[in-house]
């Protein structure tokens, strides 16, 4: 070794001290990253399991920005930032994740560079939901060079050494992903162990909501939603037992319909582009399973419809614009299916209104916009995080 590599390892070594001494957790976590020096990069970057630094750059930075440095890459490599990303543009999708991991190493009690990114309004929210809500700000037709205006606007500064090379181009199978989403689980039962050993602090809320969502159905919202609505034996798991109990399994209803009453909030809350996809993805399900039928209703504190949904009728043009209130709605469709069974209701919202102080009798999905209320203020019912639907 030379002494220079030895230089280097005895560093980290003390940046890792440092880190333990101030979370045992997150000090755990980054024992399951290789940390190896490169001057390819600017000052930090990972590949989402080797965390690399560039000496000179990185270690010029006061020890206080170095554990905050640090930290962020290892929380973009345990939240599995570079293959959740999938297919959405690149640049965008870092600054999301960049909000999401600052937002949790300035809660850890660390800083960040001048210029690291921060929204403090969306750094509690899934990395997906923060990149749908950032992509509203962006005119997609301008993509990629509007992005370069839009780190400007959010206060980023290249070479800030706040991630800017974090995350790589990268695309991932779901052999790989599964196996990475392993590796850092076991990491994470490690850290937790590691605050149970120590008895000192805890796991950070921040980390634990993150890596929670990780192949989190609320974030599948397209295999949510055909599931719930073309359901077989296998597939009860978690959802209504009612059915069960009855021997209804939706896909041999021999002849039997099902009834589904779809509601989209039309008081400001849900975008063109959003309510399309959501009902142009009804409308393939339709295509496939011809036993479903599909009202159509628009809401804001009133109630507009019903309008019929076939697989191949137009969407109707939505009706409203006032505030919302999701009592209407239950009400109506508390009377018009008595008698039928099976039925399920649908309401696309933000989650911002009135909701009735009685449980609905059917099974109910709410389809969450980004940035909507969180699922755990939803008084009943699924939910699922419209994440990646149109603008």
């Amino acid at each position: 070794m030379s002494e220079s590599d030895r230089s280097f390892d005895d560093a980290v070594s003390t940046l890792r001290l440092r880190l333990r001494r101030r979370s045992p957790y997150f000090a755990t976590l980054s024992m399951y990253a290789r940390i190896e020096p490169s001057d390819a990069i600017d000052v930090a970057a990972t590949d989402g399991e080797n965390i690399y630094l560039n000496p000179d750059r990185f270690f010029g930075y006061s020890m206080e920005y170095q554990e905050g440095i640090f930290l962020h890459e290892v929380l973009h490599a345990a939240l599995l930032h570079i293959p959740r990303r999938g297919v959405r543009e690149p640049l965008l999708w870092n600054i999301a994740a960049d909000i999401v991991v600052n937002g949790m190493v300035v809660d850890a009690g660390m800083s960040i560079p001048r210029g690291g990114v921060r929204d403090e309004d969306l750094e509690t929210l899934p990395v997906e939901e923060v990149y749908d809500l950032l992509l509203d700000r962006v005119e997609i037709v301008e993509l990629p060079e509007r992005l370069v205006d839009l780190r400007a606007e959010l206060g980023r500064e290249e070479g800030a050494g706040s991630g800017g090379e974090s995350l790589e181009e990268t695309e991932l199978g779901a052999a790989e992903m599964e196996r990475m989403r392993t590796y850092w689980k076991q990491a994470q039962e490690q850290a937790q162990a590691a605050v149970r050993i120590a008895q000192q602090g805890s796991v950070p809320a921040g980390f634990e909501r993150e890596f929670g969502q990780v192949g989190d159905p609320e974030l599948n919202w397209r295999r949510l939603l055909w599931r719930y609505l073309v359901r077989t034996p296998t597939d009860f798991e978690g959802f209504d037992r009612r059915f069960v109990s009855r021997g209804l399994y939706l896909d041999r209803l021999d002849g039997r319909t099902l009834k589904v009453y779809v509601a989209v909030d039309t008081s400001g809350s849900v975008s063109a582009g959003q309510m399309t996809d959501l009902l142009s993805e009804v409308q393939g399900i339709l295509r496939s399973y011809p036993h479903i039928e599909v009202q159509l209703y628009y809401a804001d504190a009133a109630l507009y419809g019903p309008h019929e949904l076939t697989a191949d009728s137009e969407i109707p043009s939505p009706v409203g614009g006032g505030g919302t209130d999701f009592r209407p709605f239950f009400r109506e469709i508390e009377e018009e299916a008595k008698g039928i069974e099976p039925a399920v209701a649908v309401y696309m919202t933000d989650g911002f209104g009135e909701f009735p102080t009685r449980t609905p009798r059917m099974p109910v999905v709410w389809a969450i916009t980004p940035g909507g209320l969180e699922s755990s203020e939803f008084p009943f019912g699924k939910k699922m995080r419209l994440v990646g639907v149109g603008r």
